[in-house]
């Protein structure tokens, strides 16, 4: 409450897409206190400036750091009373391998600029909050505010059989997923396993290797890429499957994560995101980023029977309620909006 939402942002998707049934360059009404600004490409930076200024808003919220567009331009040549720099996972090191060379650039830039000094840094966890004192040192002004989990109702389990399993990734085909890993890895199981693979492609080379990969596959392994999904399908599709799996290089939430867990679907990922323990709860298994022990992990999974199954569709469900603190994530971002600069 007490917030009025203007959301600046392109008008094209992945792949520049161009976005359907939208009106471009006026304010749209998304709800009672938040309107959205569909700017193209081209009149993007002269324009995000002058709404900025005819807006005159309390506060500038930029997601990300990489983007001349969205993030340089209102770092650099917006004004408000505060800006805040959500870094959204771009400074875990695993993040930092990929396009180093850029990503190395704009920060030297930031810093030269005097971010640290003059805008408080939006972190989603204590980890986070420590690379950005790494990053850009002790004075920087911190606030850590955790993501907001959309999650589902828990689906019922799918039927299960010890030697077979079912299993997928919903998420954007880019290296920072490691859908390719997990093709290598399907190399060494033994059972009957079907992989389905949905979500947008973004880096095409990246996807073409993991075509590759799928070729060379044994016949007990079938995999199937099945595209981009309408939100409104991720709950139904992520019930016709016993398994999530996404070793990430590195996320900074993993939503697609807290939506399987919420429908009651074990999870297989990596240490590098903010689910982790998930052995403990009976609720999934974290892995190494490495294919042996990624097979070992589909392997366990694939090995359950029905009843050794069902204790982790109800351990994915515990999980989930128990890591869901809605009251304490708003309490964290009314402080973030109307506090002052706190480090």
């Amino acid at each position: 409450e007490n917030i009025e939402y203007r959301i600046f942002c392109g008008d094209t998707d992945l792949n520049n897409e161009p976005l359907q049934n939208i009106k471009k360059g006026e304010w749209v009404t998304y709800n009672d206190h938040t309107k959205v600004w569909y700017a193209p490409s081209e009149q993007s930076r002269k324009t995000m400036i002058q709404l900025i200024k005819s807006l005159n808003p309390n506060v500038i919220y930029i997601v990300g750091l990489y983007d001349w567009h969205f993030n340089i331009v209102p770092i650099l040549f917006c004004k408000a009373e505060k800006k805040i720099v959500s870094v959204r996972g771009m400074l875990h090191p695993g993040a930092l391998t990929q396009k180093k060379i850029k990503k190395r650039v704009f920060l030297s830039a930031l810093k030269m600029f005097g971010v640290k000094k003059n805008f408080i840094f939006h972190t989603t966890n204590e980890t986070e909050r420590q690379y950005v004192l790494d990053e850009f040192g002790t004075k920087s002004h911190i606030v850590v505010a955790g993501n907001f989990a959309k999650t589902f109702d828990a689906q019922l389990p799918l039927s299960k059989q010890s030697g077979a399993l079912i299993m997928c990734t919903i998420a954007l085909i880019s290296p920072m997923k490691n859908h390719l890993l997990v093709l290598e890895a399907l190399n060494y199981c033994k059972d009957n396993i079907v992989y389905n693979i949905y979500g947008p492609i973004k880096d095409d080379l990246y996807w073409q290797k993991c075509k590759e990969a799928i070729a060379d596959l044994p016949s007990n392994i079938n995999v199937q890429y099945k595209g981009e999904i309408d939100p409104i399908s991720v709950s139904d599709i992520l019930s016709k499957h016993h398994l999530f799996i996404m070793p990430s290089k590195s996320e900074n939430f993993g939503h697609s994560i807290a939506e399987a867990l919420s429908v009651g679907r074990p999870v297989i990922t990596s240490h590098n995101t903010a689910w982790n323990n998930l052995g403990i709860y009976k609720a999934g298994l974290n892995t190494d980023l490495n294919v042996e022990t990624i097979s070992q992990c589909i392997s366990f999974f694939s090995n359950l029977n029905e009843m050794e199954y069902n204790e982790f569709v109800r351990g994915a469900k515990c999980y989930s309620k128990e890591n869901s603190n809605e009251s304490e994530t708003i309490k964290a971002y009314k402080k973030m909006f109307f506090g002052g600069f706190l480090s």
